[in-house]
């Protein structure tokens, strides 16, 4: 079965990891800037509460289990849309009535930057070995499209912890969001680490760039009240 006509099916075989780098960082980064816009909004709004540090957890994540419920289960639309993508363009080369149609239904598919890379006669090529293979009915899901939705979920309920446990842990306040700020920048340089090895380069310049980027966002919850 080709790629495409695997992808279409849910099938495993051949296919990239469910999560990879890159979705997991940014899945861990949007659960740490959630959770972080919360911590900040909650301490506002309870200055007179008698117990914050509680109320502060609680809201987070909340947030964070409601936010890793959508981003879940808008994964798996998104990949069973991308997957029906798939399966029609497998059809339309399936479809095509000449040589020179499949070439441009292909071609068009491909990326922009690609077209220097493939000349006709290898998308001709690629596109008669794909109408030569069988093709589902219909865009599925398998179980490691759910696995990766589960994933997802985890993620963003993890990044809640180091972010709003401190003031569960640490008694004065100040100290609490002190911790927490500095293990959220921690987190983010960690992100930004595996970023970087994960295009091929040196992990620090990408660290360094997250941990700057963590430093604006906390100044501006703290310059917003947080």
């Amino acid at each position: 079965m080709s790629a495409i006509a695997r992808e279409a099916d849910g099938t495993a075989e051949g296919r990239e990891p469910v999560l990879d780098t890159v979705e997991r960082v940014s899945e861990m980064c949007f659960g740490l800037f959630m959770a972080l816009t919360f911590v900040g909004a909650v301490r506002v709004v309870t200055a007179d509460d008698p117990n914050p540090a509680h109320t502060m957890f609680a809201t987070a994540l909340g947030c964070n289990l409601a936010w890793g419920l959508v981003d879940a289960i808008m994964y798996l639309v998104r990949t069973l849309t991308n997957r029906g993508k798939r399966l029609n363009l497998a059809l339309a080369l399936r479809n095509s009535p000449d040589r020179a149609t499949s070439v441009k239904v292909l071609r068009a598919a491909l990326p922009s930057w690609s077209s220097d890379y493939a000349g006709d006669d290898e998308l001709a090529a690629i596109g008669a070995r794909v109408a030569a293979k069988p093709l589902p009915v219909r865009p599925r899901l398998g179980l490691r499209d759910f696995s990766g939705a589960v994933a997802i979920f985890l993620i963003v309920v993890a990044t809640t912890f180091p972010v709003a446990l401190p003031f569960i842990l640490v008694k004065d306040l100040p100290t609490a969001l002190l911790v927490s700020r500095l293990l959220t920048i921690a987190m983010l340089f960690g992100g930004g680490f595996a970023l970087g090895r994960f295009a091929g380069y040196s992990g620090w310049p990408t660290g360094l760039a997250m941990t700057v980027m963590g430093v604006f966002l906390t100044m501006a919850i703290i310059a917003l009240g947080g």
